[in-house]
């Protein structure tokens, strides 16, 4: 027979428990010594999450332990501790996907994303990697002896992996992007994170096709591994299906791909991986995670269904993960694992400055603003930065609003023309051109000579000039320049500050990215105890609910 049973006076640790019960099939067997009443105690009871946890009834109050044993129940007959809920032991390995531990030899379902201009450190690489943890590389705007430099010391500190380097999608400047692959593939770096594209490349295609062979099974080996970042369904769709059999041939063609290469190519997808990215720092469509996963998920099902991949597409999420509860909501949602972005920016080992770190451990949720991407000025694309303390999205911003009004910096009334120079460039017009034809002129001379003959094209690299130098200014501390620092920062970034405001976290120099990582990891699963506990009928006060950093730094 079924009751409903509910304790009406509420015990002093505050635990209550109410559900329909019925007989019970286990009983709990072990010492009262090791039960917890007090509130502190049972916390840590709950913490243990390597031992079981057993919520317990003795003389109406109830407590928990992590000891002790299960029986069958004993018919009937009254026990002297009665047994409410059990739950069993829970590793962090258990969240996520297992296929992404075993692929990228990691322990945590859990990545740092690429932050461009190396603000995600070789440090910040070498320091998860030494962890088992996968961090990628920001080599998003970097020259190719920078990149090469970066491939060198992270491969010598972490002969054996794991880490990931960044393959910025580059539709000014595609010779950028191919001497990334080129170099990748010349040094053996077998993960790459591919971002920002919108649409397949050959560069991205060559690197995956690059890496194809069979082994001594006949099996499909797939060396260079894609973990494509997208926020669109249709982009996430041509990097679910093979290449394109037009850029297999062409590839073929310039002999850069072998015919095996060629036939293999329509056998498996362009990525191993798919991270889907919501509202999230830099380049972002602001899309809200809980909408975005569950279709992009169910894409990768409709696509697996046709193609019948031998390793299915894993699905993961990034974007606006700054806390346990949201990595505990992206896991319940399906994510084969998360990526943590904006808020290792704000770490000791991010290869932002001091000033720029401070800035981040003071933001809010409401802290962040659209502003124009420097890559991608003319086309309007917007990236996700920080305004507090900052100006730079209000100038860059002005800069875009006169870029579409004008068609060259002549037609811009002098006035404007004025304003420019000595609130923004603090540079006349000219010397701002000469210092960019400069550098175009060993960059990029073909960009350079049609510029010459386009003032729109022109108005535009002077503008560029500015978008891309704030960033180098945050990152290098550029003394003077502080309000014009282009900070890449999503909400994620307030609501890590939110979360560990009053620990020892609070404090920017005391922010090691393994560490933060762990301290999410864990509060995941701490909180997946809880709800489980809620589930089964206990109650419990938001004292026991919450998981906050310690104030000493975390060994795992």
């Amino acid at each position: 027979m079924t009751t409903f049973n509910t304790v009406l006076n509420k015990p002093n640790n505050g635990l209550t428990f109410s559900h329909i019960s019925q007989h019970q099939t286990q009983a709990w067997r072990g010492s009262l010594d090791y039960i917890a009443f007090e509130q502190n105690a049972i916390k840590q009871k709950l913490l243990t999450l390597e031992k079981p946890c057993h919520i317990v009834k003795i003389a109406g109050n109830i407590g928990v332990t992590n000891d002790g044993y299960l029986t069958p129940a004993n018919n009937g007959a009254s026990e002297q501790a009665e047994l409410l809920i059990s739950l069993p032991a829970l590793e962090l390995q258990q969240f996520g996907d297992r296929s992404f531990l075993s692929t990228y030899n990691v322990k945590y379902a859990y990545m740092t994303g690429a932050m461009a201009g190396g603000i995600a450190s070789e440090e910040m690489v070498i320091a998860l990697g030494k962890q088992q943890l996968l961090g990628s590389f920001g080599a998003g705007g970097l020259p190719p002896e920078r990149l090469e430099t970066a491939i060198q010391n992270i491969q010598t500190a972490l002969p054996n992996g794991p880490y990931a380097f960044n393959l910025i999608h580059s539709p000014n400047e595609p010779a950028i992007e191919r001497r990334a692959v080129e170099l990748y593939l010349k040094y053996g770096v077998t993960t790459v994170e591919a971002s920002a594209f919108l649409d397949l490349t050959p560069n991205i295609v060559y690197y995956r096709i690059a890496g194809l062979s069979l082994n001594s099974n006949h099996q499909i080996e797939i060396k260079n591994k894609v973990i494509a970042k997208i926020s669109r369904r249709e982009v996430a769709t041509k990097f679910m299906q093979p290449p394109p059999e037009k850029m297999v041939k062409e590839l073929l063609a310039q002999g850069l791909i072998t015919e095996l290469q060629a036939n293999l190519a329509s056998k498996v997808s362009m990525a191993d991986d798919i991270t889907v990215e919501a509202d999230s720092g830099g380049h972002t469509d602001n899309r809200p995670l809980v909408c975005l996963l569950p279709s992009i998920i169910s894409l990768r099902d409709e696509i697996q269904g046709k193609y019948n991949y031998e390793k299915p597409i894993r699905v993961g999420v990034a974007g606006g993960i700054g806390t346990p509860e949201s990595a505990l909501a992206a896991f319940m949602m399906g994510a084969a694992y998360i990526v943590t972005g904006s808020i290792n920016q704000s770490c000791i080992e991010s290869g932002a400055c001091e000033y720029t770190k401070k800035l981040l451990a003071q933001a809010e949720m409401a802290d962040m603003m659209m502003a124009p991407a420097a890559d991608m000025f003319e086309m309007g694309v917007k990236l996700q930065v920080l305004k507090r303390g900052t100006m730079f999205p209000m100038r860059a911003q002005k800069l875009y609003e006169l870029y579409r009004s004008y068609d060259s910096i002549e037609d811009i009334p002098q006035a404007e023309r004025e304003k420019l120079e000595k609130q923004i460039f603090r540079k006349t017009i000219a010397e701002v051109w000469e210092g960019t034809a400069a550098y175009l002129s060993q960059k990029n001379p073909e960009k350079l000579g049609k510029a010459v003959n386009n003032p729109k094209l022109k108005m535009a690299l002077i503008f560029r000039w500015y978008l891309g130098l704030s960033s180098r200014w945050s990152s290098s501390g550029e003394k003077g320049r502080e309000v014009d620092y282009q900070i890449w920062c999503g909400p994620a970034m307030g609501s890590f500050n939110d979360w560990v405001k009053g620990s020892y976290l609070a404090a920017p120099q005391n922010r090691h990215v393994v560490d933060v990582a762990n301290h999410i990891m864990l509060g995941t699963a701490f909180l997946y105890r809880i709800q489980n506990l809620k589930f089964q009928g206990l109650q419990l006060p938001s004292f026991y609910s919450q998981y906050q950093p310690l104030n000493s730094k975390l060994e795992m």
